[in-house]
């Protein structure tokens, strides 16, 4: 390894951000690391992309948690790469930077009627409710039926979201202008639609489960949904997963009438794929097209279709990345181009600039595939490392020349005591309802309880 303390600076305190820097820390490599976040809050994606109903996340964020309240990782919230300092500024005071900025933006569904007003991305939607300060605080619920296009874990969380009575999202952290939202709600019908067969779908067997454990909802499925080729057999044959998941939906399929009694329900239909949403200035409807298996698990569409009367479509047909300024884009596969998580650019390496996580691979796999990703990322940066490829394009002086800089600009960032304070406070918000916590909202009410600053209280 280099003979000299190396500064690395990772961009994205989510878990891809959190991974790599913990992987880096117990190196061989004398480093020292500063994990810079845009939000004044740690966790990214798993504080704000998941339902707050999800049983996993408190186990998630206490590993996260871990790996950050030890200290060798310093955490900077707050601060804006792009905006608050340039890419090329931090690359002058770091010898190397990793790019772990997720993805966070909603994959586009390019048919007639996708720009009508009441046609929302999911990741939009999951914003608003898990409380992200750089959203509107207000969602438009006044649809009593909604489409919800994807077969994921995100369709059935934003789904479980809509139908699901508020009082049953009370143990949970929601914000009080999300649940006031949620009650005003008149929703009855939420229905989900995937292009593919059962043996297709992409949810995972606990998330499925967990739907049909909501209070006053039922989940409905239809038997003229159900068909298998050689290929969904083996995908069944060979996978448990897929197996549970076809048992979960197949189960469904066998409730008698007589016991669907919720006053909410959720339709999940399969082989369907929209060709239009219909509406002149708002949405009326949806127009499916059936679809038939091909033997290989893939579909044609057949010219059968079907119009569902809606009055909003949600999207959740995957995320995607945006850019960084600074750094190449790769504008079609949404992710920053690279070998191994070095960072290339028209076909050259971009010596100190990595990339781990969703912004590396696309927004696929779970928490495994991130520290994977991340391994391989540290690995190569390993590997420059020993070979004193690393070195800042300026002073090299880390977190001293950086925070002098943000010092001067006035920018108010926030440190891992910080955080410490604000989820104090977000617990002693809950405390007197019996709550773990209420989500603060309000940037400048999170920033300020931060750095122990007086504050006007405002929560969103």
């Amino acid at each position: 390894m280099a003979d000299r303390r190396l500064n690395v600076a990772v961009v994205g305190a989510g878990p891809a951000g959190i991974y790599a820097s913990d992987i880096l820390s117990k190196s061989d490599l004398d480093v020292s690391i500063d994990l810079f976040e845009r939000l004044p809050a740690p966790y990214g994606l798993v504080r704000y992309g998941v339902a707050p109903d999800h049983p996993r996340i408190k186990a998630i964020i206490n590993a996260l948690y871990n790996v950050l309240q030890r200290g060798d990782i310093r955490l900077h919230g707050n601060v804006d790469i792009g905006t608050d300092v340039t890419l090329d500024e931090l690359r002058a005071y770091y010898d190397a930077v990793i790019i772990a900025t997720g993805a966070n933006a909603d994959a586009p569904l390019d048919i007639p009627g996708a720009d009508l007003p009441e046609c929302y991305g999911a990741a939009d939607f999951v914003s608003w409710y898990d409380g992200h300060p750089d959203y509107p605080r207000t969602w438009p619920l006044g649809a009593k039926e909604v489409a919800v296009i994807g077969v994921g874990n995100v369709a059935l969380d934003i789904s479980r979201m809509l139908a699901k009575h508020p009082d049953d999202l009370m143990p949970t952290d929601i914000p009080a202008n999300v649940e006031a939202g949620l009650r005003e709600s008149p929703i009855t019908d939420v229905h989900i639609f995937g292009r593919r067969g059962p043996a297709q779908v992409k949810f995972t067997p606990m998330e499925l489960r967990e739907l049909g454990m909501v209070h006053d909802v039922d989940v409905i499925v239809y038997p003229e949904d159900f068909e298998y080729d050689d290929g969904s057999q083996a995908a069944i044959e060979d996978s448990k997963m897929t197996k549970q998941v076809v048992d979960q939906l197949t189960n469904w399929v066998f409730q008698e009438p007589e016991d669907l009694k919720a006053s909410r329900r959720i339709h999940i239909h399969m082989l369907q794929q929209p060709v239009a949403i219909l509406g002149t200035d708002h949405v009326e409807g949806v127009r499916m097209e059936r679809t038939a298996l091909q033997g290989d698990g893939s579909v044609r569409g057949t010219g059968e279709f079907i119009d569902y009367p809606v009055q909003a479509v949600y999207r959740a047909i995957g995320y995607a990345s945006l850019p960084l300024a600074g750094a190449p884009f790769d504008h079609i596969r949404h992710v920053i181009p690279n070998s191994g998580g070095r960072v290339m650019d028209n076909g050259e390496t971009v010596t100190g600039l990595y990339a781990t996580g969703w912004v590396k691979r696309g927004p696929v796999g779970l928490i495994g595939s991130t520290k994977s990703d991340a391994q391989e990322t540290i690995a190569n940066l390993l590997e420059d490392a020993a070979a004193d490829r690393l070195h800042a394009t300026g002073p090299g002086t880390g977190a001293e020349g950086m925070f002098a800089l943000l010092d001067e600009r006035g920018v108010r960032y926030t440190s891992w005591h910080g955080w410490e304070l604000l989820e104090a406070y977000e617990k002693s918000l809950g405390a007197p309802q019996g709550r773990e916590r209420i989500k603060v909202v309000e940037r400048d009410t999170m920033t300020a309880v931060s750095r122990d600053e007086e504050h006007d209280g405002k929560l969103y």
